[in-house]
């Protein structure tokens, strides 16, 4: 079955090596303003902070795909998971609300087709969505960020491709914060970890999608506003309460190992911390069982 949860274990996943998604030196140092890094990545070290992250994912994942290097994409396509989300029955492709990373859609598209994968739906007309802003919070319960890289024509959409197997859709409105510009999903301010058991960042969060996941029984780790920064809130789960975090994040690593969780940490300053894009939003999961 493909993936509709966020925590079970990880079985198949596609990543995009940054050889394939920064391509050189030269080229990080004429595109990072353009897709509004906060600095210009080091080629060579985000290649070796890329190999210890994979040799992370290694450990637990049966299969890792890799995107080839694409002249129509950019920087960004390093971040597998938004231009598109796998339900139970297949992938929706998605059309991202950062326009200059649109394009990153028909290439993942080509790629399930060449892989067999069925894809159930796809975003037209004037829908944007990421992947970041669409979290399972269980198996038939969908949290869908509104906010400006998810726009209300795209939840209607969703809405329509997810019915038959969603019973919940849950519309949680993003504040503006830091504005129009910069990286802000669901996923920036929960990470789901276990079935009952979420890192969070409660002062973006509506109140009541907090309330929310306390009633569903959710354990809440609260991340410090300077690790929020550090991409703290951005904890990918290889399986139930085993996880990657980026390293320096030295609260919630404790916190998530007080309960109970094995904490895995990478060297991110390259690959994530400058791209604004954490362990959840280097992988695209396909498959959880």
């Amino acid at each position: 079955m493909y993936c509709s949860s966020m925590h079970q274990p990880l079985k198949r996943v596609i990543v995009k090596h940054p050889e394939q998604a920064f391509i050189s030196q030269a080229n990080l140092n004429n595109q990072w303003r353009t897709f509004n890094y906060t600095d210009v990545p080091d080629y060579d070290k985000a290649l070796t902070e890329y190999r210890e992250f994979i040799r992370i994912l290694n450990k637990h994942v049966d299969q890792i795909d890799y995107l080839p290097a694409s002249n129509q994409t950019g920087l960004d396509s390093i971040y597998t998971h938004d231009p598109v989300k796998f339900t139970r029955e297949g992938a929706i492709i998605l059309k991202s609300g950062k326009t200059i990373r649109q394009a990153e859609a028909a290439e993942i598209k080509a790629y399930l087709d060449k892989q067999a994968i069925p894809i159930i739906g796809e975003l037209t007309g004037d829908a944007v969505s990421d992947g970041g802003d669409l979290v399972w919070l269980d198996d038939r319960t969908l949290a869908v960020g509104l906010g400006y890289r998810t726009n209300q024509e795209a939840i209607r959409q969703l809405k329509k491709i997810t019915g038959p197997f969603v019973d919940n859709f849950i519309e949680v409105p993003l504040p503006h914060d830091g504005g129009e510009d910069e990286c802000l999903h669901l996923m920036s301010m929960i990470s789901i970890v276990d079935q009952d058991l979420a890192v969070i960042y409660s002062p973006l969060m509506p109140v009541f999608f907090r309330q929310y996941l306390i009633e569903q029984g959710l354990t809440l780790i609260e991340v410090p506003a300077n690790e929020y920064e550090t991409l703290g809130c951005n904890v990918l789960a290889l399986a139930p309460r085993v996880c990657v975090l980026p390293a320096g994040n030295e609260q919630t690593k404790l916190k998530l190992e007080q309960a109970g969780a094995t904490v895995y940490e990478y060297d991110g300053n390259e690959i994530s911390y400058k791209g604004t894009g954490g362990p959840t939003c280097l992988t695209c999961p396909v498959i959880r069982d």
